[in-house]
This record gives structure tokens, sequence and C-alpha cells, in this order.
């Protein structure tokens, strides 16, 4: 059977599944193509090349756990090896996820420069008692990953249009360790549609990640509005990333599934995405309806 063949009637037809739920979907008795591999792409001028997919490790994610921790260690590590191993090689983490010392278990013995390593760091506002110094941060970071740099660190959700404005101390301290090649790239994780407007105009971001889908589903505005800007943010030479391409969950149904991973490859302006999948069979079925459109 040849590949699109298989596509066409091994893929279709699966159970939707909730890829914002704690359970692991059951999908017993499909079969995938495990001879196809995830490509790469460059991520804008960050000067990066990164896998068209992320391993993203925070569904349900905050106070330092997320549905991928949740899993354990064991099968968190076995499921980013099965991801490496089918071409996945982009792992996006936050230190809010709890995830950074998991994707550390994962990548241990394998080669770093085949490795893309992203995670967030949370701020507050120059004025707040609530800062703390971000080299030691980054070296936590660095520690809990087991690896001397780090690919890309974002400031984690950014809410408000004047985060240029009220970072100065983490854009300081982030353009520092970019200075020191302790950083490749840094940038903004967008919760908002001011800040992610911010965030494709503004020089020093490198990388944005953005919520984007076709349904407008926890999005910073209508996909409409949002490609608008995420057109602007490539055309200023931005990385972008997509998020919640299938709606933090909400559009898992076969068709919701298609529609999303055709949306996200052929009309966001998105260079690569992040999914957070809790499995084998999540992962298997999202790389080949990828991997379908390329």
């Amino acid at each position: 059977m040849n590949r699109r063949k298989f596509l066409k009637t091994g893929v279709t037809g699966i159970a939707g599944f909730s890829i914002a739920n704690s359970s692991i979907a059951a999908m017993s008795g499909c079969t995938f193509t495990r001879d196809i591999t995830v490509d790469k792409v460059k991520l804008g001028k960050s000067g990066l090349t990164v896998s068209r997919i992320a391993m993203g490790t925070g569904t349900v994610g905050w106070n330092k756990q997320s549905n991928q921790t949740r899993l354990g260690m064991d099968n968190f590590v076995r499921l980013a090896r099965h991801g490496y191993d089918r071409g996945i090689r982009f792992y996006d983490t936050a230190d809010t996820y709890g995830s950074i010392p998991y994707v550390g278990n994962a990548i241990k013995g394998l080669p770093r420069e085949k490795i893309t390593l992203l995670s967030k760091i949370w701020t507050h506002p120059d004025d707040s008692d609530k800062r703390v110094p971000v080299a030691p941060e980054i070296d936590r970071f660095r520690t809990e990953f087991g690896t001397d740099y780090i690919d890309i660190l974002l400031m984690h959700f950014m809410n408000n249009g004047d985060w240029p404005d009220t970072r100065h101390h983490y854009m300081d301290g982030l353009s520092r360790a970019k200075q020191d090649g302790i950083v490749k790239a840094v940038g903004v994780s967008c919760h908002n549609i001011d800040a992610l407007r911010k965030a494709a105009a503004t020089p020093w971001v490198d990388v944005i990640m953005a919520r984007i889908n076709p349904f407008g589903t926890n999005m910073d505005g209508k996909p409409e509005v949002v490609k608008e800007a995420l057109a602007l943010a490539r055309e200023n030479g931005k990385g972008v990333i997509g998020m919640k391409i299938f709606g933090e969950g909400k559009h898992v149904k076969e068709d919701e599934r298609e529609q999303s991973i055709h949306f996200a490859l052929t009309e966001s302006h998105i260079h690569c995405m992040t999914l957070g999948l809790e499995s084998i069979e999540q992962m298997d079925d999202a790389i080949d309806r990828v991997m379908k459109f390329v």
C-alpha cells in the first residue's frame, strides 16, 4: 500500500480523542505508518532549523505539572523517544509546566546538535518586588535540561501590549544570555492580540508563539485578525510557532483534526507547531496527518 493510500484508509475514521483531557486516548486496533518522519523547517530569521512539529509538554499545565508530566517519568521518556525516532526533535517546555527535567531525562544520551530545546520564563513588571534575577533562572533551566545552552527562551504569557515597556529587566537578562551564547533566540508567547501585534513589530523578538486554529477557539482574536498579525511577524523575519492548533483540545473530532492541521499548514502563516500529545497513538496520528499535507 502506498503512503497516500494508507493515509486515506488507515488514519481516517479514528475516533476523536481529547488532547486536553487528562486521560490518554485509547485507539486500539489502529495502524500507523512508522516510516514517515517529520521534516524540518527554517524558523524565520532566528538562525534555527527545527522539526515542523514540537512536542508540547504543557497540556493543562500549571503549578509545575501538566498532563505530560502526569504520565510519569518512564512513560514521558518513552513518548518523547518515540517522537524522536519519528523526527520530532523539538521540545516545547516551560518552568510553570514542571516539564524541563522530564525533557532532560528524555534527551539524555541523544546528540544535542540534533535537538531544539524551547522553554519559557515567567515574568513580572519592572516595578514588581516579585522579579527574580534572570541569569540564575537560566542556569537552573540548563541544569534541569542537562545542557550548556537553550535554543529558544521566551517570556511566558504576554497578555498586554505594553510588555516591551514593562519587562526591561527580563529582556535585558535574555539579551545578555543571547550575547553569551547561552540562549540562541529570544521572544514571547502571546495571549493577547495587542501583545501579539507588538511582538510582530518589535526588533528584540526572534521567535513568537501564538494561538491559532480555524475555529477561533482560545485565541487572541478571530482567525483572520490573528493571521494578519502573524503575516506581519513573518514579513519582519520572526520565527512563528503555532499553538492551540486544536483549540486546546476542544476540536478533536476526525474532521476537526483534519481541518485544523490543513489550516495550520496552508493558511496560518506559522513555520511550525507545538502539539500537546499524550500517547504514542496521538503522536502517530498527528505526524501522519501533518506530513500528508507537506
